[in-house]
This record gives structure tokens, sequence and C-alpha cells, in this order.
């Protein structure tokens, strides 16, 4: 799915959103210099996979946090972890590097990465800010509804603590 698709889904669902459009951003550094509505609920992605190429997951954090790899291996008892190659995303999630984001799990048609949520996303508003499959927008979504959406698709989804 593309970004005009993720909107047209969205829509037809009656799924609230807002957009926010912007230049490519390719880092959190370059996510910080843009004007975003809701900064507290802008979404950190990592795409990681383990040694053998086995096991992939999709980990995703608020913004100022951080994500510790080393942690999250010792937590799960995972085997070495490492970030999945710019091919296994495109192959994989159908994303470009700068664009991870859970709704490129709608393209996981083999159901192959595990979605790891910081829960913190649930307090609040519950709102959380993803890229639409694109680096040149952020789309605003209940965290609820983005999870529905997810597991409709078949995606395993774990909430966990950072």
């Amino acid at each position: 799915m593309n970004k005009q698709e993720i909107y047209a889904l969205l829509s037809s669902r009656k799924i609230w959103h807002e957009v926010t459009e912007h230049k490519a951003v390719f880092n959190m550094a370059e996510v910080a210099e843009i004007a975003l509505p809701y900064p507290e609920a802008d979404a950190k992605n990592l795409f990681i996979r383990d040694d053998k190429k086995r096991n992939y997951y999709l980990i995703t954090v608020k913004g100022d946090k951080r994500a510790d790899l080393k942690a999250f291996r010792r937590q799960n008892n995972t085997r070495p972890l490492t970030f999945a190659s710019d091919q296994e995303m495109m192959d994989i999630l159908g994303l470009i590097p700068g664009a991870v984001t859970p709704l490129g799990l709608l393209n996981d048609q083999e159901h192959k990465v595990t979605f790891w949520l910081d829960q913190s996303f649930l307090e609040g508003e519950g709102r959380i800010g993803v890229h639409p499959n694109d680096n040149t927008a952020t789309v605003w979504l209940k965290t609820e509804d983005l999870l529905r959406l997810l597991r409709e698709n078949g995606t395993k989804i774990t909430l966990f603590e950072v």
C-alpha cells in the first residue's frame, strides 16, 4: 500500500486521522526540525532481525525514547539482533529507509514481522503519529485503531514497556 492507499483505507474504515505533510525526513533529528501538531505522540520505528534472518521485528517507541536492542534481546531471549537491510525492508514491508512505519506491516503478506509497540502510546490521548508508508507525511491516529487494523491484517503484536 502506498500513501494514497493508506489514506483511502483509513477513510473507508471511518478511522479518525489527521495528516501533516512535510519534507522528506530520514531520522529523528530531521523530524525535530518540522512543526508537528502532536510531537508527544510521534513514533520512532526500528526494523530489526536476528542474525539468522528467521525473526523480524518492528519496534515502535515514542520519539523521545531510546530503544535499547541489547536490553530487548535479553528481555525476550532472542538471537543477536541487527538492523534489517534496505532490501529486506523493501521485500517485506515495501518501504524505503526513512519511511519505516507500522502501516508498512499491512504490506507484510507472509506475516514475517512481529510488531512491538511501546505501551505508553495507549496512555493519555492514546494518539500515535506514523508515516503513511512514505516519509513526506505523518498520519496521526488513535493507537487502538492502528492496533485493530494490524490485528485484522494478521500481524502479531506485543505491547511492552520502554
